[in-house]
């Protein structure tokens, strides 16, 4: 059974059109501090890809590590995060985020017969693309094309990307029995739904003055339970995890540069100065008010 959840749990990406569901991303991890993105998810597909550096790219409770090259597609509805693990410079890692219906309206045969028994595999999160494979060579091509598509959109573009799409997913249907699949359990199912509950929680009130019981309530667990779910695939408690987010999201406005040190604090959830600057230093290594010099 597919994880699904209430559309409040899912991560809104702003397609550019209805009619053309896909939006491309790219140089997103030169905005985010560590060069890492904390875990979200959203109902549709995901590709990436690692171009200069070595990616820590986080599915579920597994860690899949991406070489420059390599390629990755993210079935919908998971958790999954990114971090770059080396290189001198933040890795551009275009992505793609777009909608089955981007192939065939999802009341057609084709989305019924080879988009859904995809999408609702548990067992299959995450396809990864080696540029060492010579078997993968003809999709990385197509995904690397897709990308000089939607950055430079010059005439019939859309068609061009939708043929590559399809192409990605009649390799993926006509392989499907043996792509490597995980082992998915029903308990392992909802743990990741409950720590969706929690992270959407969090995210939508870190701001706010946040317990750890109002954070395993958000998910109708113990707090011990709760203390489980985040070590097992943050690997951190509930309250490091509400931490390391209030802090992200300070990072984020110290970027913008039009808040007061003390500002920021308070709009992040802390209510001391002084411990946002000696949190936010154990952090990253530096005080908030060094990050100007340090160009942070």
């Amino acid at each position: 059974m597919p994880i699904i959840l209430d559309y409040q749990l899912r991560e809104h990406i702003p397609h550019d059109t209805k009619e053309f569901p896909i939006t491309y991303f790219h140089d997103e991890l030169i905005t985010l501090p560590d060069w890492a993105g904390p875990l979200h998810w959203h109902p549709d597909f995901e590709i990436a890809t690692a171009e200069c550096g070595v990616l820590d790219y986080q599915v579920g409770g597994q860690h899949i590590i991406l070489e420059a090259g390599d390629s990755i597609f993210v079935n919908g509805n998971m958790l999954h995060g990114i971090k770059q693990l080396s290189g001198d410079v933040p890795d551009p890692m275009p992505n793609i985020v777009f909608s089955g219906t981007l192939i065939a309206p999802e009341t057609s045969v084709i989305y019924q017969k080879h988009i859904l028994p995809i999408a609702q595999c548990d067992s299959l999160p995450f396809v990864v693309f080696r540029h060492s494979n010579r078997s993968h060579n003809e999709i990385i091509c197509l995904i690397k094309d897709i990308y000089m598509k939607m950055n430079e959109k010059t005439p019939c573009y859309e068609l061009a990307v939708q043929r590559n799409i399809n192409r990605i997913f009649e390799f993926i249907s006509f392989n499907f029995n043996e792509l490597p699949k995980a082992e998915v359990t029903r308990i392992q199912i909802n743990n990741q739904i409950r720590l969706q509950k929690m992270l959407t929680y969090i995210y939508e009130n870190y701001a706010e003055s946040v317990t750890l019981e109002d954070i395993a309530k958000a998910a109708d667990i113990s707090r011990s339970e709760a203390g489980r779910c985040f070590r097992t695939y943050m690997g951190c408690s509930p309250v490091e995890a509400l931490i390391q987010y209030r802090l992200q999201m300070a990072h984020r406005l110290l970027s913008e540069r039009t808040q007061t040190l003390q500002q920021i604090s308070y709009a992040c959830g802390f209510n001391s100065t002084n411990y946002f600057s000696r949190q936010f230093k154990k952090r990253y290594g530096y005080t908030p008010s060094q990050s100007d010099a340090m160009g942070k």
